[in-house]
């Protein structure tokens, strides 16, 4: 379903990504493990176009793009198909949950507003949110500020969500809600997950393969249990150790 291969991200003289290689499959649930600053985020920024790539080719759907070249229409045209949940919800103060939701399918896709609201309400239902759909962000926890990001991008029908951090400002009991959450949308709409984590327990918990992320080199990739059970990088065993 999605393959990228030799991604590179330069920031000036300092190169954060170096040839980055990676298959998913359809359905899959994938956690991004690696220290901070190994490139993870950056990875996954590219693959949204939130960075543009300095090479590197994305094949999605079958069809293949050179990251670098992308062009406005096929930029547009992939970011109809992914989501993007951050760290911090990124959501509009100044906007209730509802017009949150709505904002990308009125503006962006320039949807009429009757039935933009109709999947908002839909995607926000689907995250137990729906109640609080005339609520301002100011006025909702940071676990429901979460749902009604994650809600934004249901909203947009995505064949892949790709979650920077999306639980690292949680507490832990709210944590393992919205980890129930994703697990479900990935389950029942069969959603491909791409989880950048810090968290063992994220991976533990929901990701079914893991890829270990150093200096911006992939140095270790597998299945989760495999991966923790018998770590075969350096990276991956101080990860680990960190958790015993």
């Amino acid at each position: 379903m999605l393959e990228i291969k030799n991604i590179k991200k330069s920031f000036g003289q300092t190169d954060v990504l170096h040839d980055i290689s990676l298959s998913v499959n359809k359905g899959d649930v994938i956690a991004v493990l690696g220290p901070s600053g190994s490139g993870k985020t950056t990875l996954l920024r590219c693959l949204n176009f939130l960075e543009k790539a300095d090479g590197g080719t994305m094949t999605f759907d079958d069809e293949t793009i050179e990251l670098h070249k992308a062009s406005k229409r096929t930029i547009a045209r992939i970011r109809k198909k992914t989501a993007f949940v951050f760290q911090n919800y990124n959501l509009f103060a100044n906007k209730t949950a509802l017009q949150n939701v709505t904002e990308g399918l009125i503006v962006g896709r320039k949807m009429p507003k009757d039935e933009a609201n109709k999947i908002a309400h839909e995607a926000l239902k689907k995250v137990g949110m729906e109640d609080r759909s005339d609520y301002y962000p100011s006025q909702l926890s940071g676990g429901q500020q979460q749902r009604v990001a994650i809600a934004r991008a249901l909203a947009n029908r995505p064949s892949i969500m790709l979650c920077d951090e999306a639980t690292s400002a949680l507490d832990t009991m709210t944590t393992h809600s919205i980890l129930e959450l994703l697990k479900c949308i990935n389950q029942e709409l069969g959603v491909t997950l791409i989880i950048i984590t810090h968290s063992l327990t994220v991976a533990e918990l929901i990701c079914d393969n893991v890829v270990v992320i150093d200096e911006g080199v992939i140095v270790e990739q597998g299945k989760t249990e495999d991966v923790f059970s018998n770590p075969q990088s350096e990276v991956a065993k101080k990860l680990l150790e960190k958790r015993l």
